[in-house]
């Protein structure tokens, strides 16, 4: 998608003197979507529905290629997916939730609403440590390293959040402040066409005249994971890491980001002692990765672990061809019994050899002195 600019003083007719002033100073702005939801019939169609299902295709494709690369089986990646996108998709939920509790519960809230995931509100915090025990879930049944998994996947979670981040645009939150730079981006009125209420997430504009222009919070996070992806990928192919190395990279190049974004956000959030509690999440985590990468060293694990439990259709392809498997492997070695064995029928064929031999001199030498004897009698 192609974020659109707007020129031009025309763009902020009509809006208050406050907002004018510093809109007029633009050179460009950045609008946001008129609506964020669009209707087949009866059917909402949602774009932060679309945006999250796009970054989990996206993820799954490149953690798939990452995966067989180091030597793991095709559609492992798919298979793990299956339980690890439902436990992150309510772990982001519910930290979301946790975090944020008072827009769900307390007067004139609706705990349901706390259900209702289309409306935004996903903690990465919260959706990348339950999907962690959905991953850890499936590599058990596949029998595969979870940290080699991880290291697999993990430039594809930080893709698949900037993705994820388009989302928020559409549904006009998780922006700054007040700003007159360039890149600024325009807020608008929304309201639900049938009641003619304010509604910001599943509205339609009135007009594209901004109530307020400001940071594009999403835009710089989406930015600067596209960049922490980027970097995971050099600095693995780089350093050939392993064991969750380069999943603790991704988290310490995301929260590092996160924290200075959070920071410039204007949005309403649960603070602990005046701040963000987002931001001491990403001081803790940011802490927490750096440790991992200092304290764990190791090689990358063995491309054989990788390929996990063996399948029916392994036993069919070894028989075939015992060097499919892998072309340029040398003939198999025999196992200890069976050289055991070899040498017992060595040494027993010897012996027998032997025998025959000494059987066969003593009979010669039977003949012999019978053939001297008659010879002298006569």
């Amino acid at each position: 998608m192609v974020l659109a600019l707007r020129c031009g003083p025309d763009t902020v007719s009509g809006v208050s003197a406050p907002v004018a002033a510093s809109a007029n100073a633009l050179l460009t702005t950045i609008p946001s979507p008129s609506q964020g939801v669009w209707y087949i019939g009866p059917i909402p169609l949602r774009a932060y529905a679309l945006c999250i299902i796009a970054g989990i295709i996206a993820a799954v494709w490149l953690g798939s290629r990452r995966w067989v690369a180091r030597g793991g089986r095709e559609g492992t990646v798919i298979d793990v997916a299956v339980f690890a996108v439902p436990f992150g998709l309510v772990g982001g939920r519910l930290y979301h939730v946790a975090t944020d509790w008072h827009k769900y519960f307390g007067p004139d809230r609706d705990p349901l609403d706390a259900l209702k995931v289309w409306e935004g509100g996903l903690g990465i915090w919260g959706a990348v440590a339950l999907g962690a025990v959905g991953a850890w879930i499936g590599c058990r049944r596949h029998g595969i390293p979870l940290s080699a998994f991880a290291d697999a996947v993990a430039p594809g979670i930080v893709l698949a959040q900037a993705i994820g981040r388009l989302g928020n645009w559409f549904n006009q939150e998780l922006y700054g402040g007040p700003t007159d730079l360039p890149w600024g981006l325009e807020i608008y009125r929304r309201i639900d066409p049938e009641t003619g209420l304010a509604d910001p997430i599943a509205g339609v504009a009135v007009d594209h005249t901004p109530v307020a222009v400001v940071h594009p919070t999403f835009l710089y996070e989406l930015l600067w994971n596209v960049g922490v992806c980027l970097l995971v990928l050099w600095a693995d192919r780089k350093f050939r890491m392993g064991h969750g190395r380069v999943f603790a990279l991704y988290v310490a190049g995301y929260t590092a980001g996160r924290l200075w974004i959070e920071l410039m956000r204007a949005d309403e959030a649960t603070h602990l002692f005046g701040v963000r509690i987002n931001v001491f999440t990403s001081l803790l985590v940011f802490a927490g990765a750096v440790l991992y990468l200092v304290l764990v060293r190791g090689r990358r694990e063995d491309p054989e672990q990788l390929k996990g439990r063996p399948l029916p259709g392994d036993d069919d392809v070894d028989a075939a061809d015992p060097g499919a498997a892998d072309p340029g492997a040398a003939a198999p070695k025999q196992t200890a019994a069976a050289a055991t064995e070899d040498t017992a029928d060595a040494d027993e064929s010897s012996a027998d050899g032997s025998g025959d031999r000494a059987e066969d001199d003593r009979a010669e030498a039977r003949s012999n002195g019978t053939d001297g004897h008659k010879n002298h009698e006569g």
